[in-house]
């Protein structure tokens, strides 16, 4: 066996690593591989993820597109994981996915390759906070709706602007988080880590526990609801549909990635932590789709907008459970809050790894105003590239305002988004850098092709997927907004390479005497 090496010699072998890749250390590494994977379970917050997308998974398809169809994109996801960790092992370093392409795509692609992987990547991961931070703004509306006597007993529900006034509170509390040193940051790594696990396995215990009426173990795993009131009508396409609720619960684990820098034994650490965070979520997170879906008695009222909770089918569903057991819904007023808490923390670990993507992108002048962004304060942290995050967080959010529909775009746009930006690294990986990829300490030998290639053909098939029309006929109150987004991400970032960057941006610049 190998003797362990000391903290120092470590320490030196990461800083070597990282120059050989042309950067110096900048950033202060002091993450271990547990807090690496425990910022990404924190962003993937499978406690977030289920509850803000249950009711497409109830509409189209119920228990069956949800409790079985997880199993399917666990799986995949799995795939995506598994090649992502490879490159990570091989390239440890906070630009992650959009170096990978630059160093994957071959000398006469690089530049280009990365420019896009990069601006997928970082619109992805806004749009991602977008998500999370407004769905917990929605999540505390209908907490004060149930707790103030619910929507039809005389609650107060929160208008437009009220929620877009906590949302931007919510965001700012994160801005002011994220300021603090990153041995501040792992503690709240850890603290969502442990929340959601916790909150998970208290949450599956409780909830069948308090029910009067529960559902049958064959209603969990085999029954399809056709009943989505959209106009679709094809098994298939119902069941496409609603694994898409699956593929956004497991989402962001690249932020292993962009804290590579800051991370000890980066090579190891760093893959081994996308791995952990994605297999913890796949398990968790099924476990508590089974123990909601064993509520779930009347899914036609549970999707009503008329109901006690608004049309919030997991609140309803808890607020039911509770009152018909105690004679009040309090029991889940407080479920929620332990929701709400996991949401809190997965958006500020998002506003992390937002901040380290943002600094690598722009130490290699990738952004507009680079210099500026760039920028490290005396605690070692991106501090003007947190704020950026922010505030283009809110801005997107502002699409709430004048459509609902328009916003929830947002969702597709990070699964979407991120996802491609996954996508393609590997790709190249598996197709102009098969021969010539040399691995890192961690690596899936010959089957790396085979898993890389499942994992491109899943990401090709679920853009595609995001992409259809989710109610027949289309009209504007239910128009599928997501082509419409990512092609204009596609269409901005191609646009502004063809008339401009392509004439300066070579790919990640070196910033150290090589």
């Amino acid at each position: 066996m190998a003797p362990r090496r000391s903290a120092a010699d470590t320490a030196e072998a990461d800083r070597s690593r990282l120059q050989e890749m042309g950067y110096k250390q900048e950033l202060k590494r002091g993450l271990t591989l547990a807090s690496n994977a425990a910022f990404s379970f924190s962003i993937i917050a499978v406690l977030m993820g289920v509850t803000a997308t249950y009711n497409t998974g109830l509409r189209y398809g119920g228990p069956v597109s949800m409790t079985l169809g997880w199993l399917v994109v666990s799986f995949f996801n799995g795939c995506v994981a598994l090649s992502m960790a490879e490159i990570c092992s091989a390239y440890p370093t906070s630009g992650g996915l959009y170096y990978w392409s630059a160093k994957l795509a071959g000398k006469n692609w690089a530049p280009f390759a990365s420019w896009i992987t990069g601006w997928f990547n970082i619109v992805g991961q806004w749009a991602g906070t977008t998500s999370v931070d407004f769905s917990l703004a929605q999540l505390i509306q209908v907490i004060i709706l149930l707790g103030t006597g619910d929507a039809n007993g005389g609650g107060y529900l929160a208008s437009k602007y009220v929620v877009l006034a906590i949302y931007a509170l919510i965001l700012f509390l994160h801005g002011l988080i994220n300021n603090l040193p990153i041995h501040c940051l792992s503690w709240f790594g850890h603290l969502g880590a442990f929340w959601n696990i916790t909150g998970i396995l208290v949450l599956a215990i409780l909830i069948p526990a308090v029910a009067k009426e529960r559902a049958s173990v064959g209603f969990i795993f085999t029954h399809f609801n056709t009943d989505n009131g959209m106009g679709i009508h094809s098994k298939v396409y119902i069941l496409a549909v609603g694994l898409l609720m699956s593929q956004y619960s497991v989402l962001g684990y690249d932020a292993s990635a962009h804290m590579t820098e800051e991370t000890k034994n980066a090579d190891r650490s760093g893959p081994i932590g996308i791995i952990t965070a994605v297999a913890l979520s796949s398990i968790f997170g099924w476990i508590y789709l089974v123990a909601l879906t064993s509520v779930v008695i009347d899914i036609p009222y549970l999707l009503s907008p008329d109901n006690d909770a608004g049309g919030n089918a997991i609140a309803q569903a808890l607020y039911s459970t509770f009152r018909l057991r105690f004679g009040s819904g309090a029991g889940a007023v407080a479920c929620l809050v332990v929701i709400a808490v996991a949401m809190f923390l997965c958006g500020l670990a998002s506003i992390t790894s937002n901040s380290r993507m943002g600094y690598a992108f722009s130490r290699d002048g990738a952004m507009p105003f680079s210099h500026v962004w760039y920028r490290v304060s005396k605690h070692e942290v991106p501090l003007n590239m947190v704020w950026l995050s922010v505030i283009v967080a809110f801005v997107m959010a502002l699409t709430s305002l004048g459509s609902q529909v328009a916003y929830q775009a947002m969702a597709s746009i990070a699964t979407i988004g991120l996802y491609i930006s996954y996508a393609l690294p590997i790709f190249f990986r598996v197709t102009t850098s098969r021969k010539s990829f040399i691995p890192g300490p961690f690596h899936l030998g010959r089957y790396g092709v085979i898993v890389g290639w499942t994992a491109v053909l899943w990401v090709a098939f679920v853009t595609v997927l995001f992409s259809l029309p989710v109610a027949y006929p289309v009209a504007k109150d239910d128009f599928n907004y997501t082509p419409v987004a990512v092609g204009g991400v596609l269409l901005l970032s191609v646009g502004s390479w063809v008339f401009h960057a392509r004439f300066w941006f070579k790919g990640p610049i070196i910033n150290v005497e090589m």
